[in-house]
């Protein structure tokens, strides 16, 4: 069978030039895996949700005589299937997983200087895809159409009509109407989250794996000692492939088990669209924005020819559109050279890591800042909490400096004053 099919496919010349290609083994190189698995998981567990989901605002009698938005009822429908709410709630955590391990992923490759030529593209194409995981996650947020979604997807209809010029127009393809009011937001934003964000995502993913797999991976740091000038690493098949399916059914398995003991999302606990807003807050990924908007003061608002700079367009728009330019910028900034095929270390570049650190540790603030106004937490003032945005990162990313320049020091010149092997070492 296999020389039948080798004969007309050449398989053997598939396997020779793409399936034995060398992946390193290391525990760092399997974030990317793990949101690959995650996206897998969100298709399939989406595929069900889709068969029993109606994407509508129309108002339907339920059972228990209440008059109830479609979409709402639907989602009461999902969690009444056999194992129908833990199939929601693993797609409910693994798009928090996609967006954490997308974005360690990254994080690693900044750590390591594997952003540097020639990988500048794959660069780009690992932020867009961290960028469209966001987007993907955002617009499921108000298909389940409870007092919950709804609070917390008109901050994002907030943002959007906040740019200068262009908001409204911006709001309008992307929830097709006034949110919420218009009839047509939720089929808008159903579309766009089950067609056309996945679609992109899975072109984009396709051809990020396509130019890793051209250009090969970096290797860990231990390899340029151990096989100088090679490639280290397990070919794809059999040894890559067994070793990503094990791993894919530990995670079906960790995801499995938290969906089970932490349902997500309950919409009875929060109810269906009311005049009461709740006291909610976004997701983690989004709360470092949420926290910016709660002690950026209405005060910051002007109009040049029209158009109004507001406190949610700094904070949501500016904030993080600068991030993604710099972030953007960094690989044709950071040109300096290096051995391309390993792995740089975190304190060989004390500048960039402590820089790093530091932005770390303005996320960490700005999401303390979203906990704003809580109960307990009177003590977060806004005058407090601009001080500790501004002034912790800035600390944190001098001492970063000073404690890595001083170690990276003492390790090179203990290098430098170790003996040569002569040549009977």
């Amino acid at each position: 069978m296999y020389q039948w099919l080798d004969e007309r496919f050449d398989i053997s010349r598939l396997q020779r030039k793409f399936l034995r290609k060398a992946f390193p083994v290391h525990h760092s190189f399997f974030l990317g895996e793990i949101a690959l698995f995650a996206f897998v998981v969100l298709v399939l567990t989406g595929i069900f949700l889709t068969f029993n989901y109606e994407p509508s605002t129309r108002v339907i009698r339920a059972p228990d005589g209440r008059d109830l938005q479609a979409a709402y009822l639907s989602i009461l429908f999902i969690d009444s299937l056999p194992f129908g709410a833990v199939l929601r709630s693993m797609h409910h955590w693994s798009a928090h997983i996609m967006v954490a391990a997308a974005f360690l992923h990254l994080l690693r490759i900044l750590l390591s200087g594997a952003y540097k030529k020639p990988r500048e593209l794959n660069w780009l194409i690992g932020l867009g895809l961290l960028g469209l995981s966001i987007v993907t996650a955002f617009t499921g947020y108000a298909l389940p159409y409870d007092n919950y979604a709804v609070t917390a997807t008109r901050i994002g209809y907030g943002i959007a009509q906040s740019i200068p010029w262009i908001g409204s127009a911006v709001a309008s393809i992307m929830f097709g109407g006034e949110f919420p009011g218009s009839d047509r937001v939720i089929p808008r934003l159903y579309s766009i989250h089950v067609l056309w964000l996945p679609l992109l995502l899975i072109a984009t993913i396709g051809l990020h794996l396509l130019i890793m797999i051209k250009q090969k991976h970096t290797q860990p740091r231990y390899a340029e000692k151990v096989a100088p000038g090679k490639v280290m690493g397990v070919p794809a098949m059999p040894q890559q492939a067994v070793m990503m399916g094990v791993l894919f059914l530990v995670y079906l398995a960790i995801t499995a088990f938290v969906a089970g003991a932490f349902l997500a999302h309950p919409i009875e606990a929060f109810g269906p669209l009311s005049v009461k807003t709740p006291d909610v807050k976004p997701d983690w990924y989004f709360l470092w924005i949420y926290g910016l908007l709660k002690i950026i003061p209405s005060s910051w608002q002007f109009e040049i020819f029209g158009g109004k700079f507001g406190p949610e367009f700094w904070g949501g728009v500016v904030v993080p559109g600068m991030l993604g330019v710099v972030a953007a910028l960094l690989p044709f900034v950071d040109t300096r050279k290096n051995k391309l095929r390993y792995v740089e270390l975190p304190s060989q570049h004390p500048l960039r890591t402590s820089i790093t650190v530091g932005l770390l540790m303005f996320f960490i603030m700005a999401t303390l800042a979203g906990y704003k106004g809580d109960p307990g937490l009177d003590w977060l003032t806004t005058p407090l909490l601009w001080t500790l945005i501004l002034v912790v990162p800035t600390v944190t990313t001098a001492v970063s400096y000073v404690l890595m320049k001083s170690l990276y020091s003492e390790r090179s010149e203990g290098e430098s004053a170790a003996p040569s092997p002569g040549p009977g070492y």
